[in-house]
């Protein structure tokens, strides 16, 4: 009887999108949905905060005691794998460019650890996404900046480009398949083709000619990456109305404290002029980080408050040993920090309903899951739409003309 094998995964898109490849070697066992049923359990984790770990030690700790075999894989395996391994919690550890080797591993029945480098490209392509209603396409691995509180280069290596050809086709074969949402994904996808010659821009370009593709969206860019290729295409009906450009700060002196290559009153330059275009806009930012003084905090808030900005994603700092920020005095206290997380999070939340009761737009939506009676999904805007009606449209795209705005989401009834 062939032994059931179940896949877990933690973090980013590109870590759903190495699952799905991971997946696509399992040749001997049966992939199961339900991991109470699975002799194997792949974990494939996250580590970029101390929270991370903490998720993939407890799921490691649940699924162990029903006695699956675990497998570590992710940005965890090169962070924590050796300690996990050593302490037995785990059956083997597998790393990023040792993926092809997952079937014959297990078949072995002897535990592993097997991290390999950090110079590898995938070579296998995602044609398929089970439980997904978009396709995921990772451009590139890796990062070349050091940011002070980052771990994510030390675990994904060097920022390197797939081949262009090979990108198109996949996004061909997956158009083909019925994807007609793409989602690109990467380390530092803003960095793509630096190392071969071309640009995210001009990959863009061409992904946008191919038959059968209605949405293209973008993973995190830094504003050092929107470049000339790339406002050529910012006028096109497939780019999702949406850009996640990573600030981490909005404070010069704090950016420069955090090692980052972006510049405050450049930053705003950029989001007001994509603004203008009619981009819903999103961020990433860390509070807490040492040096954070009072003074800092509010230069970084009168600053914040001019960004048109309408998503956030925000997080108070978490010491990731290994990295400068880590050696840094701890300034500023857990409760300060939390409450400047909160005080950035209304701004955004604020803004985010007076942009969508402002631009009332028609709504592109592709319906993803029905919940609690509705059908859910995200429009170009990346807002999230429930819609009520009789018809089956999982799955489907509607375009919504009359909905009402509400502060969790726009709700519509067709």
């Amino acid at each position: 009887m062939r032994q059931k094998i179940y896949f877990k995964t933690f973090g980013c898109r590109t870590n759903i999108y190495d699952t799905e490849l991971i997946k696509s070697y399992i040749k001997d066992y049966d992939i199961v949905n339900d991991e109470n049923l699975a002799d194997v359990i792949v974990i494939n984790s996250c580590t970029v905060t101390n929270s991370a770990d903490s998720g993939t030690r407890a799921y490691i700790n649940s699924v162990k005691k029903r006695g699956a075999k675990v497998i570590l894989t992710g940005c965890g395996a090169v962070s924590k794998g050796k300690e996990f391994y050593e302490k037995s919690s785990i059956f083997g550890v597998l790393g990023a460019s040792e993926k092809s080797k997952i079937n014959e591993l297990i078949a072995k029945n002897e535990r592993f650890f097997e991290l390999g480098d950090l110079k590898s490209i995938d070579k296998n392509i995602v044609t398929n996404y089970e439980n997904h209603t978009k396709a995921f396409i990772k451009i590139q691995e890796g990062c070349d900046f050091k940011c002070s509180y980052c771990i994510i280069p030390s675990v994904r290596g060097a920022s390197r480009s797939m081949s262009q050809s090979a990108i198109l086709n996949e996004a061909k074969i997956l158009a083909t398949n019925g994807y007609n949402e793409l989602v690109l994904t990467g380390t530092n996808i803003g960095s793509y083709g630096k190392d071969s010659g071309s640009s995210l821009g001009k990959l863009l370009q061409n992904l946008g000619k191919i038959s059968g593709i209605k949405r293209i969206r973008l993973g995190s860019i830094e504003p050092s990456q929107i470049d000339d290729s790339f406002r050529e295409i910012l006028a096109e009906s497939w780019l999702e109305k949406h850009l996640h450009i990573a600030l981490q700060h909005t404070s010069q002196r704090m950016l420069n404290i955090m090692r980052r290559r972006n510049q405050a009153f450049k930053d705003l330059e950029l989001f007001s002029e994509l603004r203008a275009l009619g981009f819903a806009l999103g961020t990433d930012f860390i509070v807490g980080h040492p040096g954070e003084s009072d003074d800092i905090w509010q230069e970084a808030l009168s600053n914040f408050m001019k960004f048109p900005l309408t998503h956030l994603h925000a997080f108070v700092y978490s010491p990731r040993r290994d990295t400068h920020s880590a050696t840094l005095k701890s300034d500023v206290s857990g409760d300060v920090a939390k409450q400047r997380l909160k005080t950035i999070k209304q701004i955004v939340a604020k803004n985010n309903y007076e942009f969508r009761v402002q631009n009332k737009k028609t709504l592109s939506v592709l319906v993803e899951q029905i919940k609690d009676g509705f059908y859910h999904g995200f429009d170009q805007y990346y807002n999230p739409v429930k819609i009520q009606t009789k018809k089956d449209i999982l799955k489907e795209w509607v375009n919504i003309d009359k909905y009402e705005v509400k502060n969790e989401a726009n709700f519509a009834k067709i």
